[in-house]
């Protein structure tokens, strides 16, 4: 009877112990689930919100970043673009201007070669109609119809003392009817003109045309001299109405009215 009296007496304080130490563990359990709850609904959601709030921010500085970058890249492209087209209109100003300048150059070539070949013709035109004297650097000698010792008649001609071996010309432009030995003019030529006259050139030390030749006025058509009945170096000269001796007219008169000053 005792023992079961010890046993029932025991019994009780080992459950009582059970059931406080199931209570404080629950309310330590309560406190700390609360305490968590808490956390969660108050403090945990605060920092939850910061968290989000920097990833956010970080990412529309970078879009803004990247944007802003694009547009200056955007705006260097157009520039750069806008550099080119405007270089790239320049050279073909400048290629356009150098094909204009090249073309005008071409042409005021053009137009100054016309202009020279113009001239030229007219110079020409000018030379064969116009009259000069048989010679330069001369001085006048004995004259037209000029009595003497040294004339079976009178002069017949004109003569222009120089040097032998000057340069003979045609006084105008012709055609050579007589060009040799003619005895005491000694080597002479004779012109026949357009106008039916005729220019005579004595004592020539050298003939430098051939009978039939067509001569302009200025041309060379031989040298000075002393040849045939002659004293001295000088040039003969006779204007004619007929290719033979005695059909002379004064040449100095001849030339004068033919625009010529001796």
């Amino acid at each position: 009877m005792r023992l079961n009296s010890t046993w029932k007496n025991r019994t009780p304080k080992s459950v009582t112990r059970g059931r406080v130490a199931v209570v404080t563990g629950g309310v330590v359990a309560a406190i700390a689930l609360g305490s968590t709850a808490a956390f969660a609904a108050d403090g945990g959601h605060h920092h939850d919100g910061a968290f989000a709030d920097r990833p956010a921010s970080s990412v529309s500085a970078a879009v803004q970043h990247q944007a802003t970058a694009q547009k200056a890249a955007a705006t260097k492209a157009e520039a750069a673009a806008a550099k080119a087209k405007a270089s790239h209109l320049a050279a073909e100003r400048h290629a356009a201007q150098a094909r204009q300048a090249a073309v005008a150059a071409k042409r005021a070539a053009e137009q100054a070669k016309e202009k020279a070949a113009a001239k030229a013709a007219a110079d020409l035109k000018a030379r064969i109609a116009s009259w000069e004297t048989p010679t330069a650097h001369y001085v006048l000698g004995a004259g037209y119809d000029q009595a003497g010792p040294h004339w079976a008649h009178k002069h017949s001609g004109q003569d222009f003392v120089v040097n032998s071996g000057t340069t003979v010309r045609a006084a105008h432009t012709g055609t050579v009817v007589e060009a040799g030995w003619g005895g005491a003019y000694g080597n002479n030529i004779v012109i026949k003109h357009d106008d039916h006259t005729y220019s005579q050139y004595g004592h020539l030390s050298h003939i430098g045309v051939s009978l039939g030749e067509r001569v302009i006025t200025g041309q060379t058509i031989g040298l000075s001299g002393s040849t045939g009945n002659s004293t001295g170096p000088h040039l003969h000269f006779e204007i004619r109405t007929t290719p033979y001796y005695g059909s002379s007219v004064e040449p100095l008169h001849f030339l004068r009215a033919h625009g010529v000053n001796p």
